[in-house]
């Protein structure tokens, strides 16, 4: 999608049309009485700053160190902090290390038979985006919506108009399960999708090369190269430089260059481990690249505080697991194997003995149900952070129901954004929300029948200016105009709470309850009663409907010494 710049319509009156929101949030006086009748002592009551906000997480917290909550999560509740190490605790400079990333990945394709033309590309970092499908049938980069539905389709760098878009994609759908296309998620990801963008590119407009028929790739006179086929080279070269090429060496002898360290990573590690908590390390590296760089990420001259000695890094985890091959860690996984840190080698068998207190125990593949069996670990006690939505995110919550927390580095340049884009996203909705009451006036078809397309033209610049405010040329990572990306979906529905950086946590106490906004369904929404405050039982108080809130906590709330959770939050 190419940048768009605003029409001249788009400060329109629109601005002026104030959409409500329609959760109300209980008055502080509410939150007075509800708080007599539950018994909270006086003592307690004069602590809660309690002005009737919903926004109750962090709210003193600045943006760039806030923790964002999709479902209610009681610290109280876990007893097992497991992390991943690439894009989690090693956070990989950006865009400096895609860059280098891409050179090699380029490189090899040349290697491979490519043109040497390709390395005079520079790499841009305004384009790729993560959470985009690559179509291998027809060589199109696809930002899809929660259900499928075609955002943007871009073919090289060139937008696809929207006469072959209704063409190769009927009803301007495309199904994320079917083979046919490939989910670029992971930050790793993101080089790559500037080359598969940049190699399509190349063909199509390489004079010995013409376009197949049926569009599906390129031919000359004596070679045919599908874009199927161009994804696979590119995949098996971004496979290559991993496994078996020099990323990984190159960057162990650059880690300064390439990986940030923060000094509060000791502390945090330390505060969670004398909070009576086991803390964890799942990675997919092997062993020799895990050693270098969680050596680097603690080789500070002090310890968890500034005049405690320093400590080795594997004194702060008491299991760690290399090579687990996530997602597979959260299926059947492999064959768990003792690892002697000393040398890096594995024991025979499997392994099947006991762990000990104050002892680091350190494992080689592997499954969670193994890492659980042994640890005594269940799996809401668990917190697991990581980047990787489906490796990291999705499949430990589906596969173990572990709570999640998913690291977005992305977010707080989404958050100066956002910002930018906020008045015409008010805009925006304001416009829908003039078509839908245009659309409902019955027997005037005729009559708004030019003002209808005169809203759905002003609706497509509108949502086009709102993707132009954001530093990706594709837009938000989170949403195209009023809709929300794929992407979205899955951080929403598989990551418990989410944040630009997995230090974050050490913002808030160890206890600490992790609040999500109440949500209302549709025909909820709908009714007065969800509007207006009502009496609560027993007279004299009133509360919000959307008070009456299920969290995954509730079950657990007889084990927590935590007032504020589960049933006491439906008194």
């Amino acid at each position: 999608m190419a940048d768009a710049e605003a029409g001249p319509d788009t400060d329109l009156f629109f601005r002026s049309v104030s959409l409500r929101n329609e959760e109300c949030s209980p008055t502080s006086g509410d939150l007075s009485n509800i708080m007599q009748r539950c018994g909270i002592s006086k003592e307690t009551q004069s602590l809660l700053h309690l002005d009737g906000s919903d926004d109750t997480d962090g709210q003193l917290i600045d943006h760039k160190d806030k923790m964002f909550v999709n479902r209610s999560l009681n610290m109280n509740t876990i007893k097992f902090i497991g992390f991943d190490m690439d894009y989690t605790l090693a956070i990989y400079k950006s865009p400096i290390y895609e860059q280098f990333s891409f050179d090699l990945i380029m490189q090899r394709l040349v290697d491979i038979g490519y043109p040497k033309e390709l390395l005079k590309i520079k790499y841009d970092a305004s384009f790729p985006q993560r959470g985009l499908f690559f179509d291998k049938d027809y060589g199109n980069l696809l930002k899809l919506d929660m259900y499928g539905n075609l955002l943007v389709c871009i073919h090289g760098f060139e937008d696809v108009d929207p006469a072959t878009i209704r063409q190769l994609y009927p009803n301007k759908f495309a199904s994320p399960s079917e083979d046919r296309y490939y989910c670029l998620n992971t930050l790793f990801n993101l080089p790559e999708v500037f080359i598969l963008a940049c190699v399509v590119d190349f063909y199509d407009k390489h004079a010995d090369f013409k376009k197949l028929h049926n569009g599906t790739g390129v031919e000359s006179e004596d070679l045919l190269l599908p874009y199927s086929s161009i994804f696979q080279d590119v995949r098996m070269s971004v496979d290559y430089i991993h496994i078996e090429g020099n990323l990984k060496s190159k960057t162990i002898e650059n880690l300064d260059k390439y990986v940030e360290k923060d000094s509060r990573l000791p502390r945090m590690l330390n505060t969670i481990r004398e909070g009576g908590r086991k803390v964890f390390l799942i990675t997919n590296s092997g062993w020799l690249y895990t050693k270098s760089v969680m050596e680097f990420l603690f080789d500070f001259p002090h310890g968890p505080e500034p005049d405690s000695p320093h400590r080795p890094w594997t004194s702060y985890f008491d299991y760690v697991v290399v090579d687990a091959k996530k997602p597979l860690f959260f299926e059947t996984g492999t064959a768990l194997r003792q690892l002697d840190p000393a040398t890096g080698s594995l024991k025979m068998g499997r392994f099947k003995g006991t762990v000990r207190d104050g002892e680091t125990s350190f494992w080689a593949g592997g499954s969670s149900d193994s890492f659980c069996q042994i640890t005594g670990a269940r799996g809401k006690e668990i917190l697991f952070v990581g980047d990787h939505i489906f490796g990291d995110i999705l499949r430990s919550k589906k596969r173990q129901g572990w709570r999640t927390f998913l690291v977005v580095p992305e977010l707080n340049q989404e958050i100066q954004d956002w910002q930018l884009a906020q008045p015409v996203f008010n805009d925006l909705r304001s416009l829908e929300f003039i078509l839908s009451r245009m659309c409902h006036l019955p027997g005037t078809e005729s009559v708004c029948d030019k003002d209808i397309e005169r809203l759905r033209t002003q609706i497509k610049s509108t949502a086009k200016a709102m993707d132009a405010c954001h530093r990706s040329r594709l837009g938000s990572l989170f949403r195209s105009g009023s809709r929300q990306s794929y992407f979205a979906m899955q951080a929403m529905r598989y990551a418990d709470l989410y944040s630009a950086n997995f230090i974050n946590l050490i913002s808030y106490p160890s206890r600490y309850l992790f609040r999500a906004p109440h949500q209302l369904m549709p025909h909820e929404q709908s009714l007065p009663m969800a509007l207006e405050a009502h009496p609560a039982r027993g007279g004299g108080s009133a509360i919000s409907v959307s008070a009456y809130h299920h969290d995954e906590d509730d079950e657990e709330s007889d084990e927590s010494n935590c007032t504020t959770n589960g049933d006491s939050e439906q008194a």
